[in-house]
């Protein structure tokens, strides 16, 4: 299939790569990135991971500023004419005009076993929340919050200690081929998306630095899951003797 890339980053980079697999048999027309930001202590414009591998791959590669109102970008899109939209954390709010475009519609892959964890941080709080089971989800998407029909699901342990540094990437590898598979179920008709349960969802919405701030009213296990979850960032930290303590690893005392 003729196929539009839409991510941006570490998260989507398996994924890109599957797709651009000779088996997958697809052909990626364009992928779509955010804008190189300053990164580092130098604060040297930095292109993300996404983009990096697209250069590698030869790729057409474009990063809109924005994409709602973007007569270029979607004039650019209309002339590709893609079958379908694969997006993976590419960080912008799919516009109904694009959502409407492909045939076969613009397909998701989330790292959270919707519905449950909808939002920016599934991996996150997945593990914050004391989950010992997550997954990944292919749906499609739709005009709310992570809420479009799902395609396919897959599922994997939570280890206990696993954070989202480590837990991510595993994702990540087990979500490229279930989109290629997604694919072509649809494509050979033999996928039936079903609806979310929306009495069944959960948030997990952007991580701020206050959720990295330990409250000791909190369960030692509940304290101990956050700081895993809230890794590299925002972290664990409390104040001690007025002065920042920042807690990298924790047990729970059995008492």
């Amino acid at each position: 299939m003729d196929v539009i890339f839409c991510g941006t980053p570490q998260f989507a980079v398996p994924t890109l790569q599957a797709l651009m697999n000779a088996d997958a048999g697809h052909r990626v027309r364009l992928v779509v990135t955010q804008p190189d930001r300053p990164s580092g202590r130098g604060m040297e414009l930095s292109a993300p991971p996404v983009k990096q591998l697209a250069q590698r791959l030869g790729l057409e590669v474009t990063q809109p500023e924005k994409i709602k109102n973007n007569l270029e970008f979607r004039a650019r899109l209309e002339e590709i004419r893609p079958e379908a939209i694969v997006v993976v954390g590419y960080g912008r709010i799919i516009p109904q005009w694009m959502i409407d475009l492909p045939p076969l519609g613009n397909i998701n892959l989330h790292g959270s076993l919707l519905p449950k964890y909808r939002g920016a941080a599934p991996v996150q709080w997945a593990i914050a929340s004391g989950e010992t089971v997550t997954g990944v989800t292919t749906m499609r998407i739709d005009a709310g919050l992570d809420t479009g029909d799902i395609l396919l699901q897959r599922e994997t342990p939570i280890a206990a200690e696993d954070t989202a540094v480590t837990l991510a990437p595993r994702l990540a590898e087990m979500g490229a081929p279930l989109m290629v598979e997604t694919l072509a179920g649809l494509k050979a008709g033999t996928i039936t998306p079903r609806q979310q349960d929306d009495a069944q969802a959960t948030l997990a919405p952007i991580l701020k630095k206050e959720d990295g701030l330990i409250d000791f009213r909190r369960r030692a296990r509940e304290i101990c899951n956050r700081l895993r979850g809230f890794q590299p960032w925002p972290g664990a930290y409390t104040t001690f003797r007025d002065k920042s303590l920042n807690v990298w690893a924790a047990i729970p005392a059995e008492e």
